[in-house]
Formats: structure tokens, sequence, C-alpha cells
């Protein structure tokens, strides 16, 4: 893919970070949600691609989605065939009740080479490059973190281990406690949580947990740009997430397989991108100057060629057509 990609696909989600930043705190994620999606879908329309969505926005979010299977970009001729996943608002809740991690994220591969994850859970664990090749999903968390310490040359008391604050990961967050490694715990937004293993600024080892599926396609793209290392198992919890498997065409026996970062996301020509919408550990959030001017912080990877780009930029919010009228219409101008 034009390495050129990169830098417009940025333009992607400075686009829906900054219609949606305006809901901050106003407790209504579904709007802010809408105005995502608004803005993205609206943004793709100047890109040189013909991308079709294969990850898009869930069925849970209660509101119109850059569904699966959408065509997005110029759709020229001369213009390549990509695979898109996208979650324009990762963290509705986070952005509702104005808490930190709120981010809008979308990863890009040539056609074929993004899982077509159904809408279910998904069984996780993820870690940077230097833990790359020593991780197990069906071993166990002691078994795991012994062997992350033993690559990055840490005491397991000092790794720290993120998990999203669950029911459902008590028995995870009492083996990581017995093994005596530390724990961040998180509301929302596993997509920034995996990716905050790929830096050492982070201070976070290595991520564990059960998650949304398409959010770990989107994931393992940030991973493997990163150089890192992520598994999955598909995880349904219930008869509907069984059919949805099935309607991918998922047998019984490979619901359970394990699925490696190449499964995931095959080769290493793939991009993607996030902008901080709420302030975060790794992406400062959409900050107001005034004067119609407006401040974003965002990354940009390639996993071709490794290259990680962080991104501040000053936008002013009346010069551009696209932004004056997601504004208007969001009720901001």
């Amino acid at each position: 893919m034009d390495r050129n990609l990169a830098m417009e696909l940025v333009r992607v989600t400075e686009t829906a970070a900054l219609t949606a930043a305006g809901y901050m705190g106003r407790g209504d994620k579904i709007g802010a949600d809408q105005a995502a999606v608004d803005g993205m879908r609206r943004a793709f329309s100047g890109l040189s691609i013909k991308g079709t969505v294969v990850i898009g926005e869930g069925e849970l979010d209660e509101a119109p989605m850059l569904y699966i299977g959408e065509t997005v970009g110029c759709l020229c001729e001369a213009d390549e065939e990509v695979d898109i996943a996208v979650d324009p608002l990762e963290g509705t809740n986070l952005i509702a009740k104005g808490l930190p991690n709120a981010i809008a994220v979308v990863a890009m591969a040539p056609k074929g080479c993004l899982l077509h994850a159904p809408d279910t859970y998904m069984k996780k664990i993820a870690v940077g490059p230097k833990a790359k090749g020593v991780i197990n999903i069906n071993g166990s968390v002691k078994e795991n973190l012994e062997a992350v310490s033993r690559v990055l040359d840490k005491d397991i008391e000092d790794l720290t281990v993120i998990i999203q604050d669950r029911p459902r990961h008590e028995e995870y967050i009492r083996e990581v406690r017995e093994a005596g490694a530390r724990i961040k715990l998180f509301s929302d937004g596993d997509v920034a949580a995996a990716i905050a293993t790929g830096f050492d600024n982070t201070g976070i080892d290595i991520m564990l947990g059960i998650g949304g599926a398409p959010e770990g396609v989107i994931a393992a793209a940030a991973i493997k740009c990163l150089g890192g290392d992520m598994q999955g198992i598909l995880n349904p919890m219930s008869p509907e997430e069984i059919e949805r498997c099935h309607l991918l065409g998922i047998k019984d026996d490979e619901i359970y397989k394990v699925l490696t970062i190449e499964d995931l996301v095959k080769g290493e020509d793939c991009f993607f991108a996030a902008t901080g919408i709420t302030q975060g550990d790794l992406l400062r959030g959409v900050v107001y100057k005034g004067n119609n001017m407006a401040q974003t912080h965002s990354v940009v990877m390639r996993g071709k060629t490794g290259t990680i780009r962080f991104v501040d930029a000053i936008h002013r919010l009346n010069k551009n057509d696209i932004l004056t009228a997601m504004m208007k219409k969001h009720g901001r101008g």
C-alpha cells in the first residue's frame, strides 16, 4: 500500500475525534458515537482507496454505523482495494462520563488481510516487541508471567498487567495477584489497553482478558505495527454469539482455535491510526483553543517499515469543510 495513506488515515481519526469531542461529559454516548461515525464516514470519502469495512460498529452501540460490507473511499478505478477496520469512538461510556482514554481508531490492510471477526467475545493476550514469541494463550497466567518476566529481565513483582474491570475477569485478577504481579484495571477501551503494551513509557507489560473480537482485530493491527505479539481465541458467551460465528462460516470445531497475530492480520503491509478524544495514558485528548481552533494528538503506524509517528495538529475548524459541516450537524456551529 502507498505509504502516503498513513497520513491520510490519521486525518480520518482526527475528524472522528473532533466531531465527537464536543460530547465529552454530556452523558450522551449515542450522540457522541453518531458524531464520530458521521465525521469518519465523511473523511473516508477523500481517500484514494476502494475500502471495504470488515470490522465495523457493534450492534450494541445502538447508533447508525459504518456497517460491515460498506464501501468507503474515492472508489476510483485505479484505487487499491483494502480492508478497513474501524471504531470511530472506542469508549462511548468514557466520553459520556468525561473519563480518560476514549479514542478514534482505524486499521487498514490489503484486501483479504484482516480477519472478518464475528461480533462475539474473544479471549486475548498481548505483549510488546520485547516479549514477542513467548506468550501462550493456553498456558496459565503464571506461566505467561514467568515467560514475559524472563525476556524483559524483570521480576514478576515488577510486571504490570492491564485487565478490564469486569466480573468475568475475577479469576485472571486472582491468578495475577497470586503470582505477585501488579495490576492496572481499566473500565472500557481494550484497544487502547492492548496498544499500551507496545510502549515502554506506559509501564504496561501484558494485557489479559476477554473482550470484543472485532476490537481484537483492530488491536492486532496496532500490535503488529509495533512489532509485538498477540493471540486470541473466540469466546462466544451465548447461542446468539455462536450463531454469529456460523454466519461467517466458522464451524463449531474452529471456534475455539488459537488465533495468532498472523491469523488476525496477514502480512506486514498494514496501517493503524488513532486520535485521542479524551485525555489518555498514550494520547492526549482534544483541546478547544477558542477562536475556532482545536488541538489533536494522534499516533499513526505502518507495519511494513515499523514507523511510528505521533502527530500534534492544530485545526482551524471554520476552514475545513468537513469539520464545519459536522460541527453544524451536531450543534457546534
